[in-house]
C-alpha cells in the first residue's frame, strides 16, 4: 500500500470517528435537563451625607488650602540635598542640587 493511500485512508477513518462523537455529545447536549439561572441583582444603596450649599463647599475647599499652604512652605524642604549612588562604581559626583538647577531643567 502507498503512503498516500494509508494516510488519506487514516484521515477518513478519524473524520468519521470525530463526527459520531460530535453528533454523541450534541445530542447529549440537547436532551439533557435545562437547569434555569434565577439572577438577585440588588441596587447599590446611595448614602447621602449632610447637603452643602455651592457657597459652604467653596468655603470648605479654601479651609483645606489655607491650612495647607500655612504647613507647606519652602522652609520645610531640606537643605542641602546631596545624591548618593547606590552600587559600587556607580557613585553620582559630589555636589549640591538645589531647587534654581532644577527649575532650570524644568523651564529648559
Amino acid at each position: 500500500m502507498k503512503q498516500s493511500a494509508l494516510k488519506s485512508l487514516i484521515k477518513q477513518a478519524v473524520r468519521e470517528a470525530i463526527q459520531e462523537e460530535l453528533k454523541d455529545i450534541l445530542l447529549e447536549a440537547v436532551r439533557s435537563p435545562k437547569q434555569v439561572v434565577v439572577e438577585n441583582v440588588q441596587s447599590p444603596k446611595v448614602v447621602e451625607g449632610p447637603s452643602m450649599s455651592s457657597n459652604e463647599k467653596r468655603d470648605a475647599y479654601k479651609n483645606i488650602m489655607g491650612d495647607m499652604r500655612a504647613q507647606l512652605t519652602s522652609q520645610n524642604v531640606p537643605k542641602p540635598f546631596n545624591p548618593q549612588g547606590g552600587a559600587p562604581g556607580m557613585d553620582l559626583p559630589a555636589g549640591e542640587v538645589n531647587m534654581d538647577q532644577i527649575m532650570g531643567l524644568m523651564n529648559g
